[in-house]
């Protein structure tokens, strides 16, 4: 696509072919001029050290979309572990060059910190009706205030036509719906599936630092997932997540943080079934001290 080269400034820069908004100026004025030539606009937010998993997202938004922006930021907000913040994986000259691979019609927005909140760098409150309590809310302080004040902030900048999450946040996903739903965000919300390595293990940026032994071993959750979810045909689910923390308690390297089988509606514990409800099993799970996170749907 042809850019007019009025538009960017110091503040965009065009790297490997691929163009790279810096800030949040320079990108608006953009988008403004695709909008006006009508063109619809895919949305995908990283925080960055790109994988297949992120490459299958740009895809379903290259395909739905004339047009589709890539963020790329560490966001501070929702981090409750400051050293898990440092440790997180910066590759910004990798990731453009992953997402050139993609064609054309794609670009990059990799802001400062101080782009996104100026000096003012904190979460906001959120109510998401409850689905901020379960799973990861018991167990990551303030996380889901980070994670709605960055992607509110980034529709905001970015507006586009829709979004597109992964499957494995999927409680993440929910959240952002809620977001969306609440505060009348004019954006679809566009689930995908989770990309997984060829062993099973869901995709994530903290893969890259794990050795090849914690690489190999963690498929087993994946692998758990899977015999849960024949289990949950005829057992009850407390006999399900009793087994499930019976097979990490007997391996020597995985330690389990928590499993929970929820309702997809509003990801409440079950303590029944029911044939008029939807369920998916959800692990997380440490190994060399790295967290990995899974999911699967059970009916």
């Amino acid at each position: 696509m042809q850019i007019n080269s009025n538009i960017l400034s110091l503040h965009a820069v065009n790297f490997f072919q691929m163009t790279i908004f810096y800030t949040q100026d320079t990108l608006k004025n953009f988008v403004e001029i695709l909008k006006s030539d009508g063109k619809t606009i895919g949305f995908v937010p990283t925080m960055g050290a790109l994988h297949e998993g992120h490459l299958s997202l740009v895809r379903n938004a290259l395909a739905g979309n004339d047009i589709v922006f890539v963020s790329v930021f560490v966001n501070p907000t929702q981090f409750d572990n400051a050293t898990d913040l440092k440790k997180y994986p910066r590759t910004l000259d990798a990731d453009v060059a992953l997402l050139k691979t993609l064609g054309e019609n794609i670009f990059v927005y990799a802001p400062s910190v101080e782009d996104i909140y100026d000096s003012n760098v904190h979460a906001e409150k959120f109510s998401f009706d409850g689905l901020e309590f379960e799973m990861e809310g018991k167990f990551r302080t303030g996380h889901f205030d980070g994670v709605g004040t960055i992607v509110k902030r980034l529709f905001e900048i970015v507006t586009p036509d829709n979004a597109y999450f992964g499957e494995k946040d999927f409680q993440q996903l929910m959240i952002i719906k809620k977001l969306v739903s609440k505060y009348k965000i004019p954006v679809k919300i566009v689930g995908c599936d989770i990309f997984r390595e060829a062993s099973g293990l869901a995709m994530s940026s903290r893969n890259q630092r794990l050795s090849n032994e914690a690489r190999k071993e963690s498929a087993f959750i994946h692998k758990t997932l899977l015999e849960a979810k024949k289990k949950f045909g005829t057992k009850s689910a407390t006999h399900v997540k009793e087994w499930v923390q019976k097979q990490f308690n007997k391996h020597p390297l995985l330690t389990l943080e928590y499993v929970e089988i929820a309702n997809v509606k509003n990801l409440k514990t079950v303590k029944r079934k029911s044939k008029n409800e939807t369920y998916r099993i959800f692990i997380a799970a440490f190994i060399e001290n790295i967290r990995l996170i899974d999911n699967l749907a059970l009916n």
